[in-house]
């Protein structure tokens, strides 16, 4: 088309879709593009600034790696990630959270009961909990991909000193659906800003921080995968996790269990606690598929 101005771009480009263009594509693409248009219409955006949006990304490109996913913290420090959580969420099941830049696959087996503290020397952390429906009924089988930071605020991925699944772990509940294994408290930790995600932050005058949580990926055959976080209720960021992924039903509470109670069967570290330790109850809702 010889005529196109500011004004008609949007609908010669829904337009120039062809005719067999996927329905699902042409609603995702026309939406994309229209918000797009209208946006660069809205702040007048000068070559100047639409170049420095596209260096923005060509870096992005640069730094992501199969360890880093600078993108994808780019989405979850916009909200984008945790908005299309907060979509697809069912009212019935555990609140889903971000998967975050972190994640890795193939993590080792770990027993119902196992040990992801290893040979830190922070305060043992027992978490439990059931896998269940939303019916409350006990879903055999599940899977927990379960991770989390270390001590010193870093995952695996980002610290050279850590073996690559530490603080990693794959577990498979029996018929009662029953969760459980002893870790250290993680801590709230800041997302990586060195990076030009982190030049954003800066520029919005915004901070890195996040609230320590544990990370879940739960699946089940016969139901929703979710992928989820759990906070800590006395974290100083929870009402500040510059990624939004804390949700009301994502909380939970540390309690302090005292010297010798630690249980005497049941996990890899029973008769090897005998200082007071910390215990978390969390259970995990799914929704049928």
């Amino acid at each position: 088309m010889r005529n196109v101005n500011k004004d008609n771009i949007t609908e010669v480009f829904m337009g120039y879709l062809g005719a067999n263009t996927d329905p699902r594509l042409r609603e995702v693409m026309g939406s994309l593009v229209r918000h797009l248009h209208d946006f660069a219409r809205e702040v007048n955006l000068t070559h100047e600034e639409w170049n420095i949006g596209i260096r923005f990304l060509e870096r992005a490109g640069e730094i992501s790696d199969e360890e880093r996913h600078e993108f994808v913290l780019l989405s979850d420090v916009l909200g984008l990630s945790s908005l299309v959580d907060m979509i697809n969420n069912r009212p019935e099941g555990t609140s889903s959270s971000v998967l975050g830049p972190f994640h890795i696959s193939g993590s080792p087996p770990l027993a119902v009961g196992g040990d992801m503290r290893r040979d830190y020397a922070e305060t043992v952390l027992l978490v439990e909990g059931v896998v269940k429906d939303p019916d409350g009924k006990p879903i055999s089988g599940a899977t927990l991909d379960i991770w989390q930071t270390a001590p010193n605020g870093m995952y695996s991925s980002q610290d050279p000193d850590q073996d690559t699944y530490s603080f990693h772990g794959l577990q498979t509940v029996g018929e009662d659906g029953r969760y459980a294994f002893t870790t250290v408290k993680p801590v709230e930790y800041t997302v990586p800003s060195d990076g030009p995600v982190g030049d954003i932050l800066r520029a919005c005058g915004r901070h890195p921080w996040r609230p320590s949580h544990l990370h879940f990926i739960a699946e089940a055959a016969g139901f929703r995968p979710l992928v989820t976080e759990v906070f800590a209720e006395d974290d100083p960021y929870l009402d500040q996790d510059t990624v939004f992924g804390v949700r009301k039903d994502l909380v939970m509470h540390y309690e302090e269990r005292p010297a010798g109670s630690f249980p005497s069967t049941g996990f890899a570290l029973s008769g090897k606690v005998p200082d007071a330790y910390l215990r978390v109850e969390f259970d995990l809702t799914l929704v049928p598929a």
